[in-house]
């Protein structure tokens, strides 16, 4: 997946087109469903690939997954809303030259109807159709933890990246959420989600280990939701991903962060560069996403290779580097 180019002016008459009729850029949740749309459905998927092609000789695969439950339902509504500004930053200002985006959505695999939404990696306006498919559940657990090791674990096994396999280059991994992860990867949910089998738990620091191989991993805490703010949680992802996480100040900057981030991991800009950037776009983030990423550094050296994971009860279907 990932040919295509990304148009402001399909998005804009897209959104002209919903406003004129009524319709919701999330028509499908909208509409009462409650169940994965067949095009997010990762059961039985085998991968979720970024590849090179001669439109896009050097993709980089940046993947955004979010929490829909609870207070975080609001997040892909900003995501979609401001996705001109998202792909303006990564491509007129130059921080990417071949973004492949994916989205995907998160819930909780012990009572969620819908626990895990993965689309495909795109460089086009099919990134808008891919949110307008996610359910936004709404739900959870009640617990103060949803399912991220579940997410982490399919991009781990199931995604397919060339910045990684052909370069030896981390791709983007941002979680977006505000309550903590399980502490075990279960076989059962794995197998009752995605379709696979395996002979024994994963632990949550070794699926993290094994994700942050392929991709440079953020989890984003926004403001507003239900436990921002709390020094728990904060504590929690900072044990497992050190600097790499942020505290965001206001959901409406989420865009405008994980633009910058990636513009830092390139090397394209530094901080005080994306900063200029947002105030050339007439961005109202600046001073927010200033305060989010001081602590964030631009660690892209190439990465080791090794040996796939042997956990799995089955043939491995694709090679993981």
């Amino acid at each position: 997946m990932g040919s295509g180019i990304w148009s402001t002016d399909v998005y804009d008459a897209a959104d002209r087109y919903r406003r004129a009729t009524g319709k919701s850029a999330f028509a499908y949740s909208d509409s009462g469903a409650r169940t994965v749309h067949t095009a997010l459905d990762p059961k039985g998927i085998a991968v979720r690939e970024s590849r090179d092609s001669d439109e896009h000789p050097n993709s980089v695969a940046i993947a955004v997954l979010f929490d829909v439950t609870g207070s975080m339902g609001s997040v892909p509504r900003v995501l979609q809303q401001k996705l001109p500004q998202l792909l303006g930053l990564l491509l007129r200002k130059g921080y990417v030259k071949d973004p492949q985006l994916l989205f995907g959505a998160i819930g909780d695999a012990t009572c969620d109807r819908a626990p895990l939404q993965v689309g495909q990696f795109e460089s086009d306006n099919r990134l808008d159709e891919d949110l307008g498919r996610i359910v936004l559940e709404g739900r959870g657990g009640g617990q103060m933890t949803e399912s991220y090791e579940l997410a982490m674990y399919f991009m781990a096994r199931h995604t397919s990246i060339d910045c990684h396999e052909k370069r030896g280059r981390r791709g983007y991994l941002f979680i977006i959420g505000d309550e903590q992860a399980y502490k075990r990867v279960k076989p059962a949910e794995v197998e009752a989600v995605i379709g696979d089998r395996l002979a024994e738990p994963i632990g949550l620091r070794a699926i993290v280990d094994e994700v942050r191989r392929m991709y440079d991993t953020y989890y984003i805490l926004p403001a507003g939701s239900s436990y921002a703010g709390n020094t728990t949680i904060l504590d929690f992802w900072r044990d497992l991903l050190g600097q790499n996480v942020i505290a965001l100040d206001d959901l409406d900057a989420v865009c405008e962060t994980i633009a910058l981030t990636v513009g830092l991991g390139e090397d394209a800009i530094d901080l005080d560069e994306g900063l200029d950037d947002l105030r050339d776009i007439g961005s109202a983030a600046t001073a927010t996403v200033g305060k989010a990423l001081a602590r964030i550094g631009g660690d892209r050296a190439p990465v080791a290779t090794g040996s796939a994971p042997s956990d799995l009860a089955g043939p491995v279907t694709v090679e993981r580097l």
